[in-house]
């Protein structure tokens, strides 16, 4: 890639682009990431190398879409959690901190049950973000991964594949609703159920932020009039699908904690806590079976 300069033709080295970028988008943590994902270079000694065409104009149009407000992870195309690189696109939520605290949580409650073969079940897995950890973190693990939308499970399946043999086969994609999806089989056996369901409000969508409500699938984010419907469905099938002594985890807004506990109860669970996210928050619903 050259540029004019004085009627001649001089080569552009990415120093050049990453400033530009920094220009346009005011943000020197995303520029940085952009230039390493489109040159495959690592940073900084491919600031004074010299852009080939193809790969400059691909970092060109990643500036484009960020500017056009695309959030950075669509744009890269993929996004960390925990110790996964995963593929990320519109077609599913994009994965958060809050939602590695709840794998966090999710294998607590596997540590303590002891369970030598557990049957881990993912609700709602979007990219899979969740069965894909604890499967990879826990080598004994069988999970099943279930979602409504067949292009969310379309880049679950994608991420699985990236995984590898090991986990490719201690994991299963199904599509449905919650637990509608699993075979009966399932029921009773259930060692642990994690979910991170929609849990935003129909008239709370408009306060969250454009990039948010502009570009993440609001299938996955909106549950209803309350915000709680989704919980309420998840909740209301665990008793019947749970193991003895086995738990439910489930990411909520921290306004619901009150509300998501007595729902927990009310279901007929034995016992039920809401513990905090990173940033204190009341954030991870965890409720066990008696």
């Amino acid at each position: 890639m050259h540029r004019g300069q004085d009627n001649g033709l001089v080569p552009l080295k990415w120093r050049d682009l990453y400033s530009e970028a920094v220009e346009r988008l005011g943000d020197e943590r995303t520029a940085r990431w952009f230039l390493e994902d489109s040159s495959g270079g690592a940073w900084p000694g491919v600031l004074d190398e010299v852009v080939p065409a193809r790969s400059g104009n691909f970092f060109l149009s990643m500036i484009e879409r960020r500017a056009a407000g695309e959030p950075v992870q669509y744009v890269l195309g993929h996004w960390a959690f925990r110790q996964l690189d995963l593929m990320v696109d519109p077609r599913v939520l994009i994965p958060r901190p809050e939602t590695e605290v709840v794998v966090e949580v999710a294998l607590q409650e596997l540590a303590r049950l002891e369970a030598e073969d557990p049957v881990v079940v993912d609700l709602g897995t979007g990219s899979g973000a969740i069965a894909l950890s604890i499967a990879s973190e826990r080598s004994r693990v069988m999970a099943w991964a279930t979602d409504i939308s067949a292009d969310a499970l379309a880049v679950a399946s994608a991420n699985l594949a990236g995984l590898g043999v090991q986990t490719v086969g201690r994991v299963q994609l199904l599509q449905g609703s919650w637990w509608e999806a699993l075979p009966e089989h399932l029921k009773g056996t259930v060692s642990l159920a994690v979910a991170n369901p929609p849990y935003v409000a129909q008239e709370e969508l408009a306060e969250l932020p454009a990039e948010v409500s502009e570009w993440e699938p609001h299938q996955a984010l909106v549950a209803g009039p309350r915000g709680l419907e989704a919980l309420e469905a998840v909740v209301a099938g665990a008793p019947a699908w749970l193991a003895k002594r086995s738990a439910l985890v489930a990411e909520i807004a921290p306004h619901q904690a009150e509300e998501a506990v007595a729902m927990a109860l009310n279901a007929g669970l034995a016992d039920a806590l809401v513990r905090p996210d990173m940033t204190g928050r009341p954030r991870v619903l965890v409720a066990r079976a008696g």
